[in-house]
């Protein structure tokens, strides 16, 4: 594996767990009100690690075969928690695809969130199993065919909330 790769990996596996952390903290309360703005900065930081992937050359793996791993842990306590949290503003729609499916899609911003870092996780096992190639691959791989699609859906909800949050104000009364 050359240098190049080797950094990209620690680059991606650090954004990784930073994205993981921070989606577990705010599940879990911390943020307080403004666990909308915050999550939009995760999964803003976290798409910037996904563009770089789409930005590098297929990663192909020798053999074409992605190594056995155990079952991945299992995020619906997280997924749970958040769409406590989030309520009413959870549920969204979306065009999947606006080249090939241009119909509108009911979504879940904890649905996709978790998502994103079920997928995270899966190549994080790889990475700390001391094999960052085969974790750059799923990642890449995972993020065309699935995070990069629900951190950009989740990423377009969350900037539209917090912008109807700071747009969508009374117009304060003057006195003339």
């Amino acid at each position: 594996m050359s240098d190049a790769w080797g950094a990209l990996a620690e680059r991606i596996a650090e954004h990784a767990e930073n994205y993981i952390d921070g989606l577990t903290r705010l599940a879990g309360g911390e943020g307080g009100d403004a666990i909308l703005p915050l999550l939009l900065v995760e999964v803003a930081q976290v798409s910037s690690a996904g563009a770089q992937l789409g930005a590098s050359q297929d990663v192909i793996l020798s053999g074409n075969w992605e190594p056995h791993l155990s079952e991945d842990p299992d995020v619906d306590v997280v997924r749970t928690t958040l769409a406590e949290r989030l309520g009413p503003v959870d549920d969204y729609a979306e065009v999947f695809d606006p080249y090939k499916d241009t119909a509108v899609t009911p979504y879940r911003l904890s649905d996709d969130l978790t998502a994103v870092a079920a997928d995270l996780i899966h190549g994080l096992r790889h990475y700390q199993a001391g094999r960052p190639l085969e974790a750059l691959w799923w990642w890449q791989y995972s993020y065309f065919n699935t995070w990069g699609n629900h951190a950009g859906a989740a990423m377009r909800a969350l900037q539209a909330l917090v912008a109807h949050t700071r747009l969508d104000v009374a117009e304060e009364r003057t006195m003339v």
